[in-house]
């Protein structure tokens, strides 16, 4: 079986601490982002929840590089670049830049991680702006805040997927979530630079914001099916993850993580959204896709007996739910062998493959060892084989526009 070059769906950039201060306006800069290196130790707030305290006389405080913008502070952890000298060390351990590999946020050294791990090109979701861009949506000043995601566009397309990373790195944008309108700008402002994929919220009231049912996203939808730009959502993107209790152990809500991603897939496909907007198409990122089959059988359930549950149904969804999936709707995994031996119940051409570098879950520098066991217990063919690993992901982000092709 020839193992094709990857491209993966679902990596993640560390920004360089200097990326606001470049590149806001001179007169805002100490007001946005900036890397303040403090010593001290990492607490717990509550279940999930800690924060680093500078405490630089306390037993085993160590060096860390903490973001501040407005009242906000975020530490820099292990878990944010688990790979090369931050392998194996606690995820919530304080770090600075000059631990974590240098791919992790530098551009050469990416290439040549990317290079080492048979992987052609990649597309990365942002670090400190969280998932989605949660951090700029929930600050005070809103102006700013609007700067800091222009910015970060910007740096994104011009910088970071620039260069030697042309045809490498997929830029992948933020949008002002507070704002339909300025999204939608903000969507045609960046596919005029070349952007063409966006990240957003796999459940957008547990950020406040309007549901997928209220119609109030239509503008962005619009602005998304006349620039080809791809809805991308990672696992988290709510700033929620699932777990069962305040004590369950970490690897319950590691297990449990993809409940998001079905969430996310029920809400999209009841809401009518890919019916009024047939030309969106939709990634759901590090959701893996064994849990995909069922949802769909139920959804085509429900459908099937609308008249029990919702008269209007029909209306909103003319075809069964499961109808809207070919083409439009695509799930993301790195170790999903039973969802892979279930492609057919999917399609085998919804499916994508990703890296996660360089967080904790992630396959490099093993991720072709990985795609070929992958690739052997679900038994797929050269030609499924390919579409996993590259092919799906030319189609669903138009690669081509890059000078990446099949």
């Amino acid at each position: 079986m020839d193992i094709p070059l990857i491209i993966s769906v679902d990596d993640h950039v560390v920004e360089k601490p200097t990326l606001w201060q470049e590149r806001l306006p001179a007169p805002l800069a100490s007001a946005g982002p900036r890397v303040v290196r403090q010593k001290g130790l990492m607490t717990r707030l509550g279940p999930g929840r800690y924060q680093f305290a500078e405490t630089p006389d306390a037993r085993g405080a160590r060096w860390c590089d903490v973001w501040h913008y407005e009242d906000l502070r975020i530490a820099m952890v292990r878990g944010l670049a688990a790979i090369g000298p931050l392998a194996g060390r606690p995820g919530r351990e304080p770090v600075t830049y000059d631990e974590m590999a240098p791919g992790a946020y530098r551009q050469k050294e990416r290439l040549i991680d990317m290079d080492a791990n048979h992987v052609e090109a990649s597309l990365c979701f942002p670090t400190f702006p969280r998932f989605c861009g949660q951090t700029f949506e929930d600050r005070e000043d809103r102006e700013l805040a609007l700067l800091c995601v222009r910015a970060y566009n910007d740096w994104m397309i011009d910088e970071w997927c620039s260069g030697d990373g042309r045809g490498r790195l997929v830029p992948l944008t933020l949008i002002p979530l507070w704002d339909a309108t300025l999204a939608a700008a903000e969507v045609r402002r960046c596919a005029a630079m070349g952007a063409h994929a966006i990240a957003f919220s796999e459940c957008p009231p547990y950020l406040g914001l309007p549901s997928i049912h209220s119609g109030a996203w239509d503008p962005l939808w619009l602005a998304c099916e006349e620039t080809d730009t791809t809805v991308n959502m990672h696992i988290g993107s709510s700033s929620r993850m699932p777990s069962t209790s305040t004590d369950a152990p970490i690897m319950v809500g590691a297990a449990l993580q993809a409940q998001n991603s079905a969430n996310s897939l029920v809400d999209w496909l009841a809401s009518g959204v890919l019916v009024r907007h047939p030309g969106l198409r939709i990634i759901f990122s590090e959701g893996q896709i064994g849990w995909m089959p069922y949802y769909l059988e139920r959804l085509d359930s429900v459908w099937e007996r609308s008249a029990s549950y919702d008269r209007a149904m029909r209306a909103r969804l003319p075809d069964r739910p499961s109808s809207y999936v070919r083409g439009r709707v695509f799930g993301c995994i790195f170790d999903d062998a039973f969802g892979l031996r279930n492609r057919d119940a999917i399609g085998m051409d919804q499916i994508m493959f990703e890296t996660d570098y360089p967080h904790t879950d992630s396959t490099f520098p093993h991720s072709r060892a990985v795609a070929e066991r992958l690739v052997r217990v679900a038994e797929l063919d050269q030609a499924e084989t390919s579409a996993l690993l590259r092919g799906n992901a030319i189609r669903c982000y138009q690669l081509q526009r890059y000078g990446i092709v099949a």
